[in-house]
Parts: structure tokens; C-alpha cells; sequence
């Protein structure tokens, strides 16, 4: 069974997305609001500009790049709750948080399968590819997974322990790798390393801890042919995410479908939203496909 669907991040204790249009989107990250770029915010914003100005910090562009407006008084990073895990904020220069929330919905369907293996008495290793800050990583230890994750950036790996001490997981079987996706999975293929669920965030372009080109057209395939050869003979399950890919969720569905065609199971795929208080409306952030069974 293959099923298209449509997963929504909604209000949380640590973050909501209070408006958006405008190419614009107005978000609350713990106790602060931040206004930054969206390009799919196609449409007029709902509330007023007198309450966007509220925002105590917000992205401008300044030809091909940017910076943050901070009003006086606000930190340069802060923590935000966000489902049952804690998070660093940190505007970067290229517009990001630290964190991506529209992710929330996976992170607790990685909890919930990892936690039902478990009661079932499983041991559950975890592969998490482009670990970024962590979300998916923190979301699997939680479960009581041991996880290994893997970000060719330094800088990331940083933040995703600081998240997980953060999100009391400090002690929890994670090992951090500083290493190019492709390489390291090939080198565990040749290990005869073998993960019961493995996790993935390709980017559309790249380049790995000493300069390797990653290209998501040319490089994609042969990354998830390296996947498979990882997986234990039961696998619990795959989960691929896509941003600003460019790409149809219907790709990355095929993908997978092609990838787990041996193993019986059922490929959902569709894409991430988070709904706006103001309104209830949906905008879209993101594309993901996931195999289980």
C-alpha cells in the first residue's frame, strides 16, 4: 500500500508560526518572534504590519545576501522547547534558526516506531545521514535507539550535542561523526555495519568535510544503493527528507519504492506544513518520503 499525505506541525510551547504572505513568514521561537524570507508564502499577509513590527528580530536581504535586524535587549541565541525536545535558536546569516520545526511530525513518527520495537524487546541502531542539529537524532535516543549520526560540518555536529545535553540526552548512545555521507556509509557497507532504520536529509548541493561535491541528481541513487546494503535483514524503517530540492515528494517516493521493493512494507510520502494560529492556513515547507512495515 503507498499512501500521499500531508504532515502538519501546529502551535507548540516553543514555537508557532504566527502569520505569513508576502514572500515573509512571522514565527515565535520560545519567547521571541522572528520575521524572515519564505519563498512560498505566495500570498497577502493576514495580520497587520503594526503586528509584524513586533518581531524582535527579522531577516532583510541586501542584494545576493542578508542580515538580522535584532531589537535591543534580545539575545544572540536562546532555547525553545519544541515537542519533547530542546533546541539552541541562533539566527544565521543565511536565514535559518537552527532548527527546522515543520520536521516535528517525523521526529514523533521516529519515536513511535522505535519505541514499539522496543517493547517488543529490539535492540534498534540508527543511521542518521546530514544530521544537521539534531532533531531526528534526539527523537530516536529518546526512543532508546543508539544512533550514529553523521554532518559533514563541524559547526553542526557542535550544535546538535549542545541539543541533545539540552534535551537531557547527554548520555544517551549517540556517536557524532564528522564525515562526507557517501564515504562514511560506504565504509561502514565494507564493515559489515547493519542499522535497523536509517535517516536521511541529502541538500540539493554540497560539499563534505574535506571538500567532497555532493550534487542530489548524480549522487542520490548511488547514496541509497549504499543504504540498502546497510540494512539489517529486518528493518524497522527509511525515512528521507527533501528541502528546497526543487523535487516532487513523488520522486523521492519512487526512490524508496524502488530501494525497499524486497522487503514488503508500505511507502508514504507527501509533504511537511505548518499551520499558522492566525489563520489555520498551510504553508508548505518540505517533502518527505518514509518505508515501514
Amino acid at each position: 500500500m503507498n499512501e500521499f499525505i500531508i504532515q502538519t506541525t501546529g502551535r507548540e510551547e516553543g514555537y508557532e508560526l504566527i502569520d505569513s504572505g508576502a514572500g515573509e513568514k512571522l514565527e515565535r521561537y520560545g519567547e521571541f518572534a522572528v520575521a524572515r524570507p519564505d519563498p512560498q508564502a505566495l500570498w497577502p499577509k493576514r495580520l497587520s504590519q503594526a503586528e509584524w513590527d513586533k518581531a524582535h528580530a527579522y531577516y532583510r536581504r541586501e542584494g545576493s545576501k542578508g542580515k538580522w535586524i535584532v531589537k535591543e535587549g534580545v539575545p544572540e541565541s536562546w532555547v525553545a522547547k519544541i515537542g519533547e525536545w530542546s533546541f539552541r535558536i541562533a539566527p544565521s546569516p543565511f536565514k535559518h534558526t537552527g532548527v527546522f520545526p515543520e520536521q516535528l511530525s517525523n521526529w514523533r513518527w521516529i519515536g513511535e516506531k522505535i519505541a514499539s520495537a522496543r517493547e517488543r524487546g529490539r535492540e534498534v541502531r540508527v543511521l542518521n545521514l546530514f544530521g544537521y542539529t539534531g532533531g531526528a537524532t534526539l527523537a530516536a535516543a529518546k526512543a532508546g535507539a543508539s544512533v550514529t549520526h553523521v554532518d559533514a560540518s563541524k559547526s553542526s555536529i557542535g550544535k546538535a550535542r549542545e541539543n541533545a545535553s539540552l534535551s537531557g540526552l547527554e548520555a544517551a548512545p549517540i556517536k557524532w561523526i564528522l564525515d562526507d555521507a557517501k564515504k562514511y556509509a560506504d565504509r561502514e557497507a565494507r564493515r559489515g555495519s547493519a542499522y535497523d532504520a536509517i535517516i536521511l536529509d541529502p541538500p540539493t548541493y554540497g560539499r563534505g568535510a574535506k571538500g567532497e561535491l555532493w550534487e542530489i541528481e548524480n549522487d542520490l541513487m548511488p547514496l541509497l544503493n549504499s543504504c540498502l546494503g546497510l540494512l539489517s535483514k529486518d528493518p524497522l524503517f527509511v525515512l528521507m527528507n527533501g528541502y528546497a530540492s526543487g523535487y516532487s515528494a513523488l520522486a523521492y517516493k519512487n526512490d524508496l519504492d524502488y530501494m525497499m521493493k524486497n522487503f514488503g512494507g508500505t511507502v508514504e510520502a507527501g509533504e511537511l506544513a505548518i499551520k499558522e494560529t492566525s489563520s489555520g492556513r498551510l504553508l508548505p515547507a518540505g517533502i518527505f518520503a518514509r518505508w515501514s512495515r
